[in-house]
């Protein structure tokens, strides 16, 4: 799914398909992952399909399902300062220079 321009609701539904898909890739019931974790059944499906549910609830079920590291792709933790990104990108052209024609023929001919 490609988030940019997606609505939250739309977002919320495909995190939670995606929940759901790692759930029963794990051959866990939603009785035996909410057990897990101390949440309800209820929670769990709310979560898997798509209802609002909180920052805690989704954090116990990433861990339940074993996906926690998972939160360390969504925010960098280690930003570097903006000199560090321009040597990485290296010289970054302006503007396009056009065609230069010489008058002068070159004098150096073999």
């Amino acid at each position: 799914m490609k988030i940019t321009g997606s609505s939250d609701t739309a977002i919320q539904a495909d995190l939670g398909q995606r929940l759901r898909r790692v759930r029963l890739n794990l051959n866990l019931t939603r009785a035996a992952l909410a057990a897990n974790i101390g949440l309800s059944v209820d929670t769990v499906r709310n979560a898997e399909t798509g209802q609002n549910v909180s920052l805690e609830t989704l954090i116990r079920l990433l861990r339940g399902l074993g996906r926690l590291s998972d939160l360390d792709l969504l925010l960098e933790t280690d930003i570097p300062s903006p000199v560090l990104l321009a040597k990485r990108l290296g010289k970054v052209r302006q503007r396009a220079s056009g065609s230069h024609k010489k008058n002068e023929p070159d004098r150096w001919q073999w």
